[in-house]
């Protein structure tokens, strides 16, 4: 069976591959936690409190004893549900406000500097603040981090649409009377898919380093959620007597977030006629 050119192309990079294979091995990791990790993530045991990695615990135990195996395994479900429903939503509307702005003259102005005022602010700094208004929870996380975002992708689907608008096809639609969604839908979005994509792998790894440095700072998910970044911010304090309780927490976001920075890369560059044939 013949694989797709995009993917025979990324196939080619050993580092795209190797990226693809441990996002692959961490969503299985997820998707299966209660095949992987049959302990109950929040079982506590006071007595076997920062046991060191062994056969009973294959990553030991944080400060109540909990496996921290299976916190990880089960925690994946929930840092990778947040990364990814904040790049959908974030796409969603940015893809939005960009086709709009970009293909609407008159839309331009006015909705580019709502965008540009929400890229004044810091990311973490509007996070933490849109986090404090609305209050820590899971759905409270993944709106604003995609009030965050949204503004990244709606700037770069903007740029693409006022190139591809003048195009010759586009304007031999308008000729033959194609109503504008019709445009939009069928001409001008399919040649958006590309930084679209690119955009949305980046704002996966975003997501999980930002969720991470939200739960560290105290402003997060709740503490009674297992996600990595609140296995740190949770565990820091007893780094110093018992480094794996942050170390695993860690490697999990580092991997995580690296492999999709990674592919990004990898699926730029594939896409890019200008990069083709260095991939």
């Amino acid at each position: 069976m013949k694989l797709p050119p995009l993917l025979q192309q990324l196939l080619r990079r050993r580092i795209v591959l190797l990226s693809a294979v441990i996002l692959l091995a961490i969503v299985v990791l997820a998707v299966g936690a209660p095949l992987f990790a049959s302990a109950d993530p929040n079982d506590t045991a006071i007595l076997d409190r920062l046991k060191a990695p062994s056969e009973a615990h294959l990553m030991g135990t944080d400060e109540l004893g909990r496996d921290l195996y299976a916190r990880i395994v089960h925690g994946a479900r929930y840092s990778l549900a947040i990364a990814a429903l904040t790049a959908a939503g974030s796409v969603l509307a940015g893809t939005l406000l960009g086709l709009v702005a970009g293909f609407f003259r008159r839309l331009d102005a006015p909705l580019m500097r709502v965008v540009d005022a929400m890229m004044s602010f810091p990311d973490i700094l509007l996070a933490i603040a849109l986090v404090a208004i609305l209050g820590p929870s899971l759905g409270n996380v993944v709106l604003a981090l995609v009030l965050v975002y949204t503004p990244r992708v709606a700037r770069v689907v903007r740029a693409s649409t006022l190139v591809v608008r003048e195009l010759l096809f586009v304007e031999a639609a308008r000729a033959i009377g194609a109503r504008t969604p019709h445009i939009l839908w069928h001409h001008v979005l399919p040649n958006l898919m590309s930084p679209i994509l690119v955009q949305a792998s980046f704002i996966f790894a975003y997501a999980i380093l930002a969720e991470a440095g939200l739960s560290f700072l105290g402003v997060g998910m709740p503490p009674e959620i297992p996600t990595w970044g609140t296995m740190v911010a949770g565990s820091q304090q007893y780094a110093h007597q018992a480094f794996w309780v942050v170390l695993f927490p860690g490697l999990a976001i580092i991997l995580t977030a690296l492999s999709l920075q990674l592919l990004g890369d990898g699926v730029r560059d594939a896409l890019d006629p200008k990069l083709k044939k260095a991939v």
